[in-house]
């Protein structure tokens, strides 16, 4: 339990307290309940001596939370709706309000980072929009001293202080650098939409960051409070110890599982190669420039047909199968793994000396974390085959560069190396013979189920009859992506001692968040993916059966339903757009993305109800972590209608007042 006080301290006049409200906040720490929609709640308080009390008020109330724990969007958001209900405001202010009081909450754990160690980020939206001569990169803009705007009054700052400073949006570009080790916190100004959007993962990863809102969504010439950014870019260097529980080193560890020493230790390599090319030196996987800036370290690009030439043939399936596995992704199972390791042996990995008590992961564990990863990489390998999809990771397929053939041998190559990164002992190995046993059959176990739900996929796709159930899309949810969360923290539970007890908690907890997550991954199908240059709708052009369709054929009128489902005649006449048009209306109709919203939220409370039982708290807290961040919904659950209010900024309202008592 959260508990705090808000009577206590005085409140500035222009900011009435609500006599009648309980001084008294209590947050449970368990589940976060369904998700509510905020849009409409991201008004910003009209004067600035209003945003200045509030500001006050946010400081006395951020002063009396538990700092052991990273808060999670729920938890502040109830603790913001209880302040606002006693000073007498508008819930329209709730927005900005949880970015204040999340900014006070981490304001000494950003203080205790050196400058050098923290990232200073801005919005593009804050250029002078006539003749901005900066250009971009894949990491933002590179901003001229030009004068136009405050950008480059702010970077220079920032710049003479050591931050590294980022003209970007969003937060995955964010993430990328701090799991990096780049920086340890981040300083921030951008737009309320913005900041609900990066506020889940990097704040409940427990990393520390403050930010100043913009004071409109206008993507044009907007404005901040200045002198409010000034004062957040010098907060002093005040060295003390790490109060709150970060995530930060378990996602740093599983990250670094696949740089050139420590993965050549894990996985050594059986054959030697020499790639031809440009370069032409000994292929390392995990090369990273760990110098660079941001902005030099690019995705490393994949290996070509061209660098094999030369190279010992037999070399060349493992160099191939290991440049795949070493590039791309978020190593999010990996981390998985040694987060259920480090929970079961204390959680001391999520404390301030984390990365020294990482160092001391035993190897077993490290290499039962990446063989994880080498069995999902396999399955993408042969899934981008079977599914027909051209990129991975925004570069072409395996198979696009090397073939089918040789795509087929690199995935069954990467399966055998994941088995033998359990099977054997290697130097630093001292696991017994039964935890090891377990484990392969842990693996086995989801190998096949994995198998079973993509072979029922395709014999759906390529049958006559494109009939589906709601009930039968779920089964094969569960069978496709749930054996990989299970086997992921099992294997970590299990590496930590006896997991007999936790088999069938983690069974029903990973089936429910592979559910959800799969659902939500028919949701993004409607927005599309620039990281795999998919377009929206591609589920239904690559004929895959999802739950959208199976919920449609439900719920449609018999003329309605025929008409879906000759849209998936390979003989249909309509081009792709208009399939895809008529889709929508169709899966609007039967009101699918609302439903689909629903069962999400159905298979989440399911599983944290499985997490509230866990006795283990940071067992416990790492699956509420989870299930926080890995059902991220989507902004638009695919109407028609909100993808093209989305395509342009919402204008926030100025010119609510505080109610007086």
């Amino acid at each position: 339990m959260i508990g705090l006080s808000t009577g206590s301290p005085s409140l500035p006049a222009s900011i009435p307290p609500n006599e009648n409200a309980s001084s008294d906040v209590s947050v449970p720490g368990t589940s976060s309940g369904r998700r509510r929609k905020t849009s409409h709640l991201k008004e910003v308080p009209e004067t600035l001596a209003m945003r200045e009390s509030l500001r006050d008020r946010c400081a006395q109330v951020a002063a009396k939370l538990d700092r052991s724990h990273p808060m999670t969007k729920d938890e502040m958001e109830q603790i913001s709706r209880r302040m606002l209900e006693e000073a007498d405001l508008p819930e329209s202010y709730l927005g900005w309000v949880m970015v204040m009081i999340s900014s006070e909450f981490w304001a000494d754990a950003l203080a205790s980072v050196p400058p050098e160690r923290r990232l200073f980020l801005l919005p593009h939206c804050l250029k002078h929009a006539e003749g901005c001569p900066a250009e971009y990169d894949q990491f933002g803009m590179n901003c001229k001293e030009c004068g136009a705007c405050s950008i480059a009054d702010f970077r220079s700052i920032a710049e003479d202080m050591g931050y590294r400073v980022l003209v970007a949006e969003g937060s995955p570009v964010v993430m990328k650098i701090i799991v990096g080790g780049y920086v340890d916190a981040v300083v921030g100004v951008a737009c309320l939409n913005v900041l609900e959007k990066a506020i889940d993962k990097v704040l409940l990863a427990g990393i520390p960051c403050m930010a100043v809102p913009l004071l409109s969504s206008d993507c044009r010439n907007t404005k901040v409070d200045e002198p409010w950014v000034e004062q957040m870019i010098r907060t002093p260097y005040k060295p003390a110890a790490a109060k709150t529980k970060s995530y930060v080193h378990l996602m740093r560890a599983a990250g670094l599982l696949f740089e050139d020493t420590l993965f050549e230790r894990l996985a050594p390599r059986q054959r030697e190669s020499h790639l031809g090319g440009e370069g032409g030196n000994a292929y390392s996987p995990g090369t990273r420039m760990l110098g660079a800036t941001p902005s030099e370290n690019g995705a490393r690009p994949a290996v070509t047909p061209e660098q094999l030439e030369g190279i010992d043939p037999i070399a060349a399936t493992e160099t191939i199968a290991l440049d795949f596995l070493a590039r791309g992704g978020k190593h999010s199972r990996p981390f998985i793994t040694l987060a259920a390791y480090d929970a079961m042996m204390g959680g001391d990995g999520t404390g301030a000396d984390g990365e020294d008590v990482l160092n001391r992961v035993p190897d077993a564990v490290r290499r039962a974390a990446l063989s994880i990863e080498t069995f999902h990489k396999a399955s993408l390998v042969h899934d981008d085959i079977e599914d027909g999809d051209a990129f991975r990771y925004g570069q072409p397929a395996v198979h696009q560069r090397f073939g089918t053939a040789t795509a087929i041998n690199v995935g069954d190559y990467l399966i055998g190396l994941g088995y033998r990164l359990l099977s054997r002992n290697m130097m630093g190995d001292d696991v017994d013979a039964e935890t090891r046993v377990d484990l392969l059959d842990s693996l086995a176990a989801a190998h096949v189920r994995l198998s079973e739900g993509q072979g029922a996929e395709l014999l759906w796709r390529d049958a006559k009859d494109r009939r589906l159930t709601p009930l039968d899309a779920l089964k094969i949810y569960a069978l496709k992506t749930s054996p990989a969360f299970e086997a992921a923290l099992y294997s970590g539970v299990r590496m930590a001692g006896d997991a007999s007890a936790l088999i069938d908690p983690i069974r029903k907890f990973s089936r429910n968040l592979g559910v959800a997550f799969q659902i939500i991954n028919d949701l993004n199908d409607w927005a599309g993916d620039d990281s795999n240059k998919l377009t929206a709708g591609a589920d239904v052009i690559g004929g895959r059966p999802t739950l959208l369709w199976a919920l449609a054929l439900q719920h449609l009128e018999d003329e309605d339903k025929q008409t879906l489902l000759a849209l998936a005649e390979p003989d249909c006449e309509l081009s792709d757009r208009e399939r895809l048009t008529t889709v929508r209306r169709l899966y609007e109709k039967a009101n699918v993305f609302e439903m689909s919203l629903q069962l999400i939220d159905k298979h989440q409370a399911r599983a944290e109800q499985v997490a509230d039982e866990i006795e283990n708290e940071s067992l416990r807290r790492l699956l509420y972590f989870l299930v926080d961040t890995v059902l991220e919904r989507p902004e638009s659950a695919g109407s028609s209608e909100e993808a093209e209010q989305s395509s342009s900024p919402a204008v926030v309202k100025i010119g609510v007042v505080a109610r007086s008592t």
